[in-house]
C-alpha cells in the first residue's frame, strides 16, 4: 500500500445541506486533486492501470479528484479524503486473479438430479389424485 499523499493538492469549498447559519461561511468541503502521470510513486505500468480503472473519476487535464463534506470540520474532511483517495488508488492496483473454467463433477451432477427429483415427488404428493 503505497502512501503518495505529499503529491495531493487541496481545495476548500462550502459544505451543501443542513447546518445553520456556520453553512454559509464557512468552508468545510474539501476537494483533493492529485495528477496522477507526474506522480513519482508509481511506475508507467501502474499508471496506465489506475488511468484505465478510475477513469470516470479522472478530468481531461489528468487530475483524479474527490470531494468530502462528510464531517462539520476541515481538518477532519481533509483527513477523510486522504484515507479515501489513497484506498480508491490502492484498489485501482489490484489485478484481479484469472478464473479457469471447470467442468461440474460427475457426483455434484447426479446430486443436483437428486435434488430435483425429490423436490419434483413432493410436489407430486402435494397432488389431488382422481
Amino acid at each position: 500500500m503505497k502512501n503518495f499523499s505529499k503529491e495531493l493538492s487541496f481545495k476548500t469549498s462550502r459544505s451543501s445541506g443542513a447546518g445553520g447559519q456556520n453553512v454559509n461561511k464557512v468552508e468545510t468541503a474539501v476537494t483533493v486533486l492529485w495528477k496522477v502521470d507526474s506522480s513519482e510513486f508509481f511506475n508507467d505500468d501502474e499508471k496506465i492501470l489506475i488511468n484505465d480503472k478510475l477513469k470516470n473519476r479522472i478530468n481531461a487535464e489528468g487530475f483524479l479528484f474527490l470531494t468530502v463534506s462528510e464531517s462539520r470540520t476541515q481538518l477532519m474532511n481533509k483527513n477523510k479524503a486522504i484515507e479515501k483517495i489513497i484506498e480508491i488508488v490502492n484498489k485501482a492496483l489490484i489485478i484481479p486473479k484469472k478464473r479457469t473454467a471447470t467442468k461440474p463433477s460427475r457426483a455434484q451432477k447426479q446430486k443436483r438430479l437428486d435434488g430435483k427429483k425429490k423436490l419434483s415427488d413432493k410436489k407430486e404428493n402435494r397432488r389431488f389424485k382422481f
